[in-house]
């Protein structure tokens, strides 16, 4: 038997809370997880200056990739293989409990070859052999460094810029400084991928990494998932019509511009919002993730796995989407990349997960005239020992985490591409030139941006909080821009 579609009759707020059972508890969990949704525009001063990008996507791969088997070639290794790493080099370097009670600290050479690639001669790893036929777009820098030796701490800091917890996100500072673009899909927009090795997913994501912190809830990251709906809640319960709807959400305004008027809240200006995108994102999601619309050609440069929801492929290719559509900042997370053993193996599932698709990305934003103005970061939390953790053959070994030098890449948006920034010793243990910690990262991230990193701040706790930091210094990499 047919039901008749529901219906909506004039009722006060009290009869509305207690009268409409499923569907109100519907909207109150649309309301939570659609938190920042509400489009915005952003800081009325801002941008300071102009910018060299518009938005930007952070391509975070957790765990801490080896420097030393992908970006930075240490053939002088083979000639101390086995031998421990001497003292003089480690110096007062704290280690991890999982190596600290080793009895030597033997150094392992990279079992992969190194090419030179690109007119700029860069050189690459032999697991990456599409990453290189782009590394003229690229800018390696060679010299991070962090305090952080472990995950949550040190992703924490790359994502809020303290270790401690309960900080902005560096995407909803974003949105909070320079809003959104689109009308129907969120400034801010996380993703999430597994990666192929035996430890893709131990490391855990938690929703304080793409937090709004002290700013409004609206700033927070969006998540689209990878199964189902992209985004929980957004669907119509059954029975319920796109008018219908439409109705539903004006009304729930207009209760809430009744409680603003006599509370003066601001917070109930931005229920308004965040309902208002919510019904919008209602025709925008399904259209963005069914990726109908692209090539055969767009795929094969992307890979078979880019059909694949979830894939670290497909999230690329569906970053790009949103991006076309005015999603400000798009973060994704790839699992898997803590090697603490069996690295060789794990490392090049991992790479095999990412090479084509970051190639892919870079490629297809130049072709579509969007590289110039779009910001590529590469990033992780630290990198890997020189040292192998555990029993050191040649094609089996793993390595620790390093905080104290490690490598991310960063492309489009006014930097230079076909350069490496940094330097390593012989061991690559330790930063010889050009030392660059994550507040100076994210002092060249903002800038390219247009914001100078001291000027956007947030009152809080009797300080002006800003992403960078209130307790040290942080520089902007001028070497590394276009200009």
């Amino acid at each position: 038997m047919n039901q008749s579609p529901i219906r909506i009759h004039p009722l006060s707020r009290r009869s509305f809370l207690q009268g409409t059972g499923l569907g109100a508890a519907a909207l109150v969990g649309l309301d939570e997880r659609i938190a920042t949704a509400a489009n915005n525009s952003g800081i009325s001063t801002l941008p300071h200056f102009a910018p060299t990008a518009k938005r930007a996507i952070c391509l975070y791969q957790l765990g801490g990739p080896s420097q030393l088997e992908m970006w930075d070639h240490k053939p002088h290794l083979k000639e101390f293989a086995g031998t421990d790493l001497p003292e003089s080099v480690r110096g007062n370097q704290r280690l991890t409990r999982m190596t600290a009670d080793q009895k030597s600290l033997p150094i392992a050479p990279s079992m992969f070859q190194f090419g030179q690639a690109g007119n700029s001669g860069t050189w690459v790893s032999s697991l990456l052999p599409n990453t290189a036929k782009v590394v003229d777009e690229l800018c390696i820098i060679r010299s991070m460094h962090t305090e952080a030796i472990n995950h949550d701490p040190g992703t924490t800091l790359v994502q809020t810029g303290s270790q401690q917890p309960g900080l902005p996100s560096m995407g909803s500072w974003l949105s909070y400084g320079l809003g959104c673009e689109s009308q129907v899909l969120p400034a801010f927009v996380v993703m999430i991928s597994n990666g192929s090795s035996h430890r893709k997913d131990v490391l855990p994501l938690t929703h304080r990494l793409w937090g709004n912190g002290f700013l409004e809830p609206r700033f927070q990251g969006v998540k689209f998932r990878s199964s189902s709906d992209p985004v929980l809640y957004l669907s119509d319960p059954a029975n319920l019509d796109g008018a219908t709807r439409r109705t539903m959400t004006d009304r729930i305004a207009q209760l809430n511009r009744l409680q603003h008027a006599q509370t003066g809240d601001p917070e109930t200006l931005a229920r308004i919002a965040q309902y208002e995108l919510a019904f919008r994102m209602q025709s925008s999601v399904p259209e963005l993730a069914s990726m109908h619309d692209e090539t055969e050609s767009t795929f094969a440069l992307y890979g078979e796995k880019s059909r694949q929801r979830g894939t670290y492929a497909s999230n690329c290719l569906m970053a790009r989407r949103m991006l076309e559509r005015g999603v400000r900042f798009v973060q994704l997370y790839h699992r898997g990349w803590d090697q603490h053993d069996n690295l060789p193996a794990d490392l090049a599932r991992q790479c095999g997960d990412i090479d084509q698709a970051d190639s892919a990305l870079i490629f297809d934003l130049k072709q579509r005239g969007m590289l110039d103005d779009t910001l590529v970061i590469w990033v992780t939390e630290f990198g890997r020992t020189v040292y192998g953790q555990g029993k050191l053959n040649r094609d089996q070994y793993g390595r620790d985490h390093h905080p104290r030098c490690f490598c991310v890449w960063l492309a489009g948006g006014g930097i230079r591409g076909g350069m490496t920034y940094g330097q390593t010793d012989d061991y690559g243990y330790n930063i010889v030139e050009n030392p660059v910690h994550f507040r100076d990262l994210h002092a060249t991230i903002l800038h390219c941006l247009g914001i100078d990193h001291r000027r956007m701040t947030f009152p809080f706790q009797g300080l002006d909080q800003r992403l960078t930091g209130v307790e040290a210094e942080a520089h902007v990499l001028h070497e590394i821009l276009v200009s």
